[in-house]
């Protein structure tokens, strides 16, 4: 391919000068999250060594199905371009194993070759989104992203060109943290299981930002441990992708795409699914009968007591290991509000040893029981973005920490910063407080893309 780009496996766009120059979140091979996730479909040969021959790899945010160490090996010599994420933890972690690495100013154009140039735009989630100009038609990967502040800008920037390419992840909702039960141990059934038409979805967003085109991305993973293949039930079928698509400005594609940017063509590529298999958790090292040793409950104490914002909205976190109770106590006047987590001691311990505790989360076979009063979102928001965004990935633990977390990120973008947390505060009282499988949360979801439409001038 002379010039263009190619959209394979699970969030990754290969992008082509000539030869691969260009390619973002490179998962080849291994399982993430404690082996409890595969690939959906095949990496073809031709793609794999295009992979493997670009000079730039872009990686987004921390989670192993973007950030692949066992993938990243292979690419042991190529420039690592990296979002300006407060923290940094990413920058310096890969420069200590050796990689060479290059931190994307924010918002600045940065040239890779001739015929590509690309803008990232980090928030202060720790994701990030990547703008590629591929000789005039733009890419626009948001990956796992939802718009914290940059909707405007990249809203402005895709209405400039006449074909723009809108690479998210859609779906039911299995990428996320969905193994929940209430207090009398009943599943509670998550979101996903309403198979919602997700072309709906898509030609919403997409018609928000102004895209000429969309693709399914960031979303072909399936489960394959055994205590986490029970979620295979609300994975999302790529036919699935365009039931309920409706739009006058935006066409729909498949998930894997070859666009040819001479001929300003597409083509599909069809790679082969990935056989379905069950693996033991024993093979990633979990024992589920294993229970925690003396100094692993003073480490799991530190790690849940050294972040501060938890003991304002928790009053304690029970780690269950082995059939064993760990009590870590986060408030002593009052026991009323809680979780509890069942969780395999290996895979716990990786996670607290790394500071990686979403992954735990995202694997799904981890069980998760609320105790007490708590949102319709659950973990969400006293929970899951202070571990595991702002304390896990942007090193802020502390109310100090957070104050600076914060202040860095809206002195970048001061009034679309402004804007989003406005935008936030209403959408998180639908959030918190509508069951998000009722009629009124999906009209309020979809008043609120027909209202971000008009952000931009």
């Amino acid at each position: 391919m002379d010039v263009g780009f190619e959209t394979i496996g699970n969030a990754t766009v290969i992008c082509y000068d000539e030869k691969p120059v260009l390619v973002t979140d490179p998962w080849l091979e291994g399982n993430p999250y404690f082996g409890s996730w595969a690939l959906t479909h095949e990496i073809p040969p031709e793609q794999s060594e295009a992979i493997k021959s670009c000079k730039f790899v872009w990686v987004s945010h921390g989670h192993p199905d973007h950030l692949s160490m066992t993938s990243l090996k292979q690419l042991q010599n190529n420039t690592i371009l990296l979002p300006e994420h407060v923290g940094g933890r990413i920058d310096r972690e890969l420069r200590g194993l050796g990689f060479n690495v290059t931190v994307l100013k924010d918002r600045v154009w940065t040239e890779l070759s001739p015929r590509i140039h690309v803008i990232c735009i980090p928030d202060y989630n720790q994701d990030a989104v990547l703008l590629v100009d591929v000789d005039g038609t733009l890419v626009v990967n948001l990956n796992d992203a939802s718009p914290r502040g940059w909707g405007p800008f990249v809203q402005k920037m895709a209405r400039k060109y006449k074909t723009s390419v809108l690479l998210e992840q859609f779906g039911y909702g299995t990428t996320d943290m969905i193994n929940f039960f209430d207090e009398s141990g009943t599943r509670l059934e998550p979101r996903a299981a309403l198979r919602i038409p997700i072309g709906e979805i898509i030609a919403r967003v997409a018609d928000t930002f102004g895209v000429s085109h969309a693709i399914p991305f960031s979303s072909h993973q399936k489960y394959q441990r055994a205590d986490s293949v029970w979620a295979n039930e609300y994975l999302t079928p790529l036919d699935a992708y365009g039931e309920g698509f409706q739009s006058k400005q935006c066409e729909l594609l498949p998930a894997f795409m070859r666009y040819d940017g001479s001929r300003k063509e597409f083509a599909e590529i069809n790679p082969a699914e990935t056989p379905g298999v069950v693996v033991d958790p024993t093979e990633f090292g979990d024992d589920w009968s294993q229970q925690l040793e003396k100094k692993e409950v003073e480490r799991l104490n530190a790690y849940f007591k050294s972040i501060e914002y938890l003991g304002r909205v928790i009053d304690f976190i029970n780690v269950k290991v082995g059939g064993e109770d760990n009590i870590v106590t986060l408030r002593d006047h009052k026991f009323d509000k809680g979780i509890v987590f069942e969780v395999p001691r290996r895979s716990l311990m990786r996670a607290l040893r790394f500071e990686t505790f979403d992954d735990l989360l995202i694997g799904n076979f981890m069980k998760t029981t609320l105790i007490g009063k708590w949102p319709q979102s659950h973990l969400y928001p006293d929970f899951t973005p202070y571990v595991t965004k702002y304390a896990d990935n942007g090193l802020a633990k502390t109310s100090e920490d957070l104050k600076r977390y914060f202040q860095e990120y809206r002195h970048r973008a001061p009034l679309d910063y402004l804007r989003h947390r406005i935008q936030l505060n209403v959408a998180s009282v639908v959030r918190t407080r509508v069951n998000s499988r009722s009629r009124p949360y999906q009209f309020a979801q979809k008043a609120w893309w027909m209202a971000n439409k008009r952000i931009s001038p």
